[in-house]
């Protein structure tokens, strides 16, 4: 079996979980939707645009990490519960590594992306859209929770996951923008070893 049909087996194995009995079926679908997207996009882009193999591993960790918030909602995730029990806490906050994710992997997306189509040179310039890029994405998903909560009034609440929580809007980007910045700092050198090794 080789890393693509890994990568599959392991993609599909939690989505038909994440899609069994999950805690709300509309919520499940909003926040499954972005894996579903990404499925295909990389199944046609694959042998035009193969990626970094660093990439489809953090990408496949980000779609489990939404699997998981799908079939639980954000704001019931077990592990978290626990761990907001352990800390005299009253909010559970899977969420917050979601939007981490959510400007983390986006962020090294970005570069390989800009990179390779050589729209930007490596280096600080490179760093700072990438960042830009990641906030704008985290920013616009906010939007989309807002027109998903407009449109369908009390059926978004676990969609929307704010908990009760006044700020919960401007931390989740603030999470993201925290991903990609850490991102950046920390992946850079073997994001370029890897982005060197296609090319070789």
């Amino acid at each position: 079996m080789n890393k693509q049909h890994i990568w599959l087996t392991i993609f599909l194995l939690v989505l038909i979980w994440s899609g069994i009995n999950p805690k709300d079926q509309f919520t499940w679908f909003l926040e499954v939707a972005p894996a579903l997207i990404a499925l295909p996009v990389m199944f046609f882009t694959r042998k035009r645009f193969p990626l970094t193999p660093m990439l489809y591993v953090l990408i496949l960790i980000h779609c489990v990490i939404l699997m998981v918030g799908g079939h639980y909602t954000y704001a019931e995730v077990p592990l978290f519960d626990w761990i907001a029990d352990a800390l005299g806490s009253d909010r559970n906050n899977y969420d917050k590594v979601g939007h981490f994710a959510q400007g983390f992997i986006p962020a090294l997306i970005a570069r390989e992306i800009f990179i390779r189509n050589q729209v930007v040179k490596p280096g600080v310039w490179c760093s700072f859209i990438c960042v830009c890029f990641a906030l704008a994405l985290s920013a616009f998903y906010e939007l989309i929770e807002w027109w998903v909560a407009l449109l369908t009034g009390e059926d978004a609440e676990a969609f929307l996951g704010t908990q009760g929580y006044i700020w919960d809007t401007q931390s989740d980007m603030g999470m993201a923008l925290l991903g990609a910045i850490v991102a950046l700092l920390v992946l850079v050198k073997t994001h370029d070893k890897q982005l060197a090794a296609l090319n070789d």
